[in-house]
């Protein structure tokens, strides 16, 4: 019976947090959390120079032409309907055909699949124009791969979805910085990394901190109303103490 009713009051027991008593304990540790925001934003900064590899993006762009008539121009059916097929021309870009003749006539060292992990296309809303982008480790080479991309990619689009014309509007550029990774996002995560995991690990050290160190605490874990306290200043404690080692001296010597 003893054992079912203890183990009753450990379930009803309830962990209680002032959160004033918090945030002045975390108040008074700021320094230990800004430190290690610091700390973690140094070793992200100096992760991500060292370990991760720079990568460039090269961009190349072109415009659909699906029908020429000299007499009437282009209608707005055929601008909508244009603008509708762009999806389909960038499904076609990153199509195995594409990217098996890039790989050939560059002589690539990568898989269809690698290759199609580092092209990204995209379209201008209510447009023709279609972008082509290119990531690698090598700026050189993700500007000969853009411009690949797009030819191997003009000829399959007129082709099979028998187009008047594709024309390039930009050739690939040579990309001077690289495109990630970002120095500065990564050294504001590994910040506020950092700060989070130190103020979380404090805080668990608040929860789990038992100790008694107020009268409201004897009241509060031990169920006991305290009478009076004596406040004792840290300048009596060491006058208390040099005065104990001064009798105890003076002790030994009247032994003597």
């Amino acid at each position: 019976m003893n054992q079912d009713r203890a183990a009753h009051d450990f379930d009803n027991d309830e962990i209680t947090i002032d959160l004033t008593e918090l945030l002045s304990f975390l108040w008074g540790k700021a320094y230990i959390i800004i430190l290690a925001g610091i700390v973690a934003a140094l070793v992200a900064f100096g992760g991500t120079q060292l370990l991760i590899t720079p990568k460039y993006t090269s961009s190349t762009s072109m415009y659909m032409l699906t029908r020429s008539d000299g007499n009437s121009g282009l209608t707005t059916s055929d601008l909508q309907t244009g603008t509708q097929l762009t999806q389909d021309y960038m499904e076609l870009v990153k199509s195995r055909t594409v990217l098996e003749q890039v790989i050939s006539v560059l002589n690539l060292d990568m898989t269809p699949e690698e290759l199609s992990s580092t092209i990204t296309t995209s379209n201008t809303e209510n447009t023709r124009i279609l972008t082509i982008q290119v990531e690698n480790e090598d700026p050189e080479l993700a500007r000969e791969i853009a411009d690949a991309v797009r030819e191997a990619a003009s000829v399959t689009i007129e082709d099979i979805m028998e187009i008047d014309a594709v024309n390039t509007i930009e050739m690939a550029n040579l990309p001077e910085n690289p495109s990630s990774p970002s120095v500065m996002r990564n050294t504001a995560i590994g910040g506020l990394l950092g700060i989070v995991l130190a103020a979380g690990i404090l805080v668990l050290i608040f929860i789990l901190d038992d100790t008694i160190k107020t009268p409201d605490d004897v009241e509060n874990y031990l169920g006991l109303n305290v009478l009076t306290s004596i406040p004792i200043q840290e300048g009596e404690q060491k006058v208390k103490k040099t005065k104990r080692r001064t009798t105890r001296k003076m002790a030994r010597k009247m032994k003597r």
